[in-house]
């Protein structure tokens, strides 16, 4: 069965066989060395200044970034469940916040933060999605840090890449903290979370760590010396390791940025050729996002006749989406015979007669795009 979901994505045998290795203390120079490794990695990955893991999930990370960059009122963005989650974080800790709440496949205005941020000087961070995944969204993430860091400087972007790090490069010029997780792009299983952090958000973490377990000014304290505050997750900091080994045994990142590239356009292509439609106004490279009628049918036959498992959608558009992850080292003819069995379920289904559209628009635009 191929495993195509945005997450959790599946884990090469190469890190499955790292991480099935005895089980090693966390306490120890062994595993101190191992997390150096790692941090060095992530560092890279992530071109910030500093960069914490945290044995949660990627909510986790969103949760901490709120406790210690958001003072006094946050701007949160929501085009989808996970946008809709930041607000929900807030509202847990009592800390006030404005909502823009967009339909699920609209990018957010720049010029709508902006008016928010001019009109009211108690906005001191904004929390946003890179990608959105509940329907593979892309946000001008980029624009937006840039336009409030020219009005007010101080203010703290958070932004969640849970579905972008690993996926594209990122900048991170005008963006205080970026956030991922280990069941994406770097095909871990789930459990660890990560926090790239610039200059200031290390200076606001400094002078007042906040919480018990999330607090990140002991997590700087201790990770910078090659440990953690809290047990850490030895088996899966071993396999982020194997992973990154992995990555630069195919070439490196930049390799790999521009691999999704250009399987995730070759797909909408390909898709878009079947007549099918892009959900989103502006699609994210990590998945393929297609609105159908027809999608949970697709989607069974896939996964009952095709060997393919991808993900619905949630909410309002649960039966009408399905979603086809770019995310990782997924190898090409992954992508293509997913496409033929969309293909297919199409005939089957009697929506177009097959005729191989779908594996000759993909291979054509994939290697002659």
């Amino acid at each position: 069965m191929l495993l195509l979901t945005p997450g959790p994505t599946p884990v090469p045998e190469a890190v499955r066989m790292a991480m099935s290795t005895p089980t090693i203390h966390h306490r120890t120079p062994e595993f101190e060395a191992i997390f150096g490794k790692a941090r060095g990695y992530l560092s890279t990955l992530f071109n910030m200044e500093e960069v914490l893991m945290l044995a949660s999930s990627g909510t986790g990370a969103m949760e901490a970034c709120v406790l210690h960059l958001c003072q006094s009122k946050a701007i949160v963005v929501n085009s989808g469940k996970f946008g809709e989650r930041f607000g929900k974080i807030c509202a847990a800790y009592n800390k006030p916040f404005v909502e823009i709440k967009n339909e699920w496949d609209t990018p957010v205005s720049v010029d709508a933060i902006v008016e928010l941020v001019k009109n009211d000087a108690s906005i001191d961070a904004v929390c946003m999605q890179v990608c959105e995944s509940a329907g593979g969204l892309r946000h001008p993430v980029e624009e937006v840090a840039k336009a409030v860091k020219a009005i007010r400087p101080n203010i703290m972007v958070i932004a969640d890449g849970i579905t972008a790090v690993g996926v594209e490069k990122v900048d991170t010029t005008n963006v205080d903290a970026l956030i991922s997780g280990s069941q994406k792009a770097l095909m871990l299983p789930p459990g660890l979370a990560f926090i790239g952090l610039n200059a200031k958000a290390l200076e606001i973490i400094e002078n007042g760590g906040v919480g018990y377990y999330f607090n990140l000014k002991t997590e700087l304290k201790n990770q910078r010396k090659n440990t953690t505050a809290w047990t850490a997750a030895t088996t899966l900091v071993i396999g982020l390791v194997a992973m990154f080994e992995l990555i630069d045994a195919e070439g490196g990142l930049e390799k790999l940025y521009a691999d999704t590239a250009k399987r995730a356009d070759a797909t909408n292509k390909a898709l878009q050729a079947l007549g099918l439609h892009i959900y989103p106004k502006v699609p994210a490279k990590a998945m393929s996002a297609v609105l159908h009628d027809d999608a949970s049918q697709i989607r069974k036959l896939l996964k009952t006749k095709y060997g393919v498992n991808m993900a619905g959608g949630q909410d309002h558009i649960k039966d009408t989406l399905f979603r086809i992850n770019h995310m990782g080292l997924i190898n090409v003819y992954e992508t293509a015979w997913t496409l033929n069995a969309v293909e297919l379920a199409l005939a089957e289904l009697g929506k177009r007669a097959y005729d191989g559209t779908a594996n000759r628009v993909f291979s054509q635009e994939f290697y002659q795009g």
